[in-house]
C-alpha cells in the first residue's frame, strides 16, 4: 500500500454531505486536506469534525460554479504540492425538462462537469509531477438516466466517460483516474435534503463507504468503483442490452414515482 502520510489532497464540496466523510477518511490516513466550498460555516464544521485525525485540514472558500475564475483558486495553491484531487462538489435540480431555465442548466453543468474538468486541467502539472491520483465522484445516475433529473444524469455520465479517457491519457505518467459511482445517499447531503427514503429494492450508499472508496481509488488504482447496497450491477448490465427492460424494472422499483415527488412536492434543487 502507498504511504499516504503527509500527502496533500484537494477536495471540493468540502462543507457538507459526503465531502465531510471523504475528508474524514483521508485525514484518518494522515493525508493533509485542502477543502473547497462556498459555505464558510460548513467548512469550519468539517474542520472541527476531523481535528483529531492524523492529517491536517485547511480550506479555501470559493464558489465552484464560477468556472471562468478557477485560476484564482489555483493561484492560491502555487506553493502547495497536490498529490490527489477529489472532484466531489455537485448540484442537482429535480424538474420537468421544459421548466428548466438556461441558468439552471448552466449551473449544474458548471459545478458537476465543467468545473471538475477545468480544475483538473489547471492542477494536472502538479499531480503528474507527484504521480498522484484524480478521483471524480460521479453517480449511478450517470449509468441510467433519472427522470426529472436528466441534466444531473448527463453531467455524471460525462464525468464517467471523461474519467475513462483521462485515465488512459495519463497512464504513461503513472497518474490514476477513478470514477466513483454512489447511489442514493440517505444519511447526508443532497438526497437526504429532499426528505424521501430511497427505494428499498434499489438499495442505498453509505457515505462512509464512499470515503473508503476514495482511499481504494488512491491506493489500489481502481478505474471505477460502484458504491451501492442493492442489486445494481445486474440491472446496469440488463440496461446495456435491453434499455426498455431496465425502464420497466426501474419503474417497478419505484424510482419514477420518487422522482416525481422530488420534482413537484419538494423544492427540487440541492447542492453539496
Amino acid at each position: 500500500m502507498k504511504n499516504l502520510n503527509g500527502k496533500i489532497a484537494l477536495v471540493t464540496g468540502a462543507s457538507r454531505g459526503i465531502g465531510v466523510h471523504i475528508i474524514n477518511s483521508l485525514t484518518e490516513k494522515g493525508i493533509n486536506v485542502i477543502g473547497v466550498a462556498r459555505n464558510k460555516e460548513g467548512l469550519e464544521n468539517t474542520k472541527e469534525i476531523v481535528k483529531s485525525n492524523l492529517g491536517n485540514f485547511e480550506y479555501l472558500q470559493f464558489d465552484l460554479s464560477e468556472t471562468s475564475k478557477l485560476y484564482n483558486l489555483t493561484n492560491q495553491l502555487m506553493d502547495k504540492e497536490i498529490d490527489y484531487l477529489i472532484n466531489n462538489a455537485g448540484i442537482e435540480i429535480y424538474r420537468s425538462f421544459e421548466d428548466y431555465k438556461l441558468d439552471d442548466i448552466q449551473k449544474i453543468v458548471n459545478v458537476n462537469l465543467l468545473g471538475p474538468m477545468e480544475l483538473t486541467r489547471l492542477l494536472i502539472p502538479k499531480i503528474k509531477a507527484n504521480k498522484g491520483n484524480i478521483v471524480n465522484i460521479a453517480s449511478l445516475a450517470g449509468k441510467k438516466g433519472v427522470i426529472y433529473n436528466g441534466i444531473y444524469s448527463s453531467t455524471k455520465a460525462g464525468l464517467i466517460l471523461w474519467s475513462d479517457a483521462l485515465d488512459q491519457e495519463l497512464k504513461e505518467f503513472e497518474v490514476g483516474v477513478t470514477a466513483i459511482c454512489p447511489g442514493y445517499i440517505a444519511d447526508t447531503g443532497m438526497f437526504k435534503d429532499g426528505g424521501y427514503a430511497p427505494p428499498a429494492l434499489l438499495g442505498e450508499s453509505a457515505p462512509q463507504l464512499v470515503g473508503k472508496a476514495v482511499i481504494d481509488a488512491i491506493t489500489k488504482g481502481k478505474k471505477e468503483i460502484i458504491v451501492n447496497s442493492g442489486p445494481i450491477r445486474p440491472l446496469l448490465a440488463i440496461g446495456q442490452i435491453f434499455p426498455r427492460v431496465s425502464d420497466v424494472i426501474i419503474k417497478w422499483f419505484g424510482v419514477p414515482e420518487l422522482c416525481r415527488k422530488r420534482a413537484f412536492e419538494s423544492k427540487g434543487g440541492n447542492r453539496t
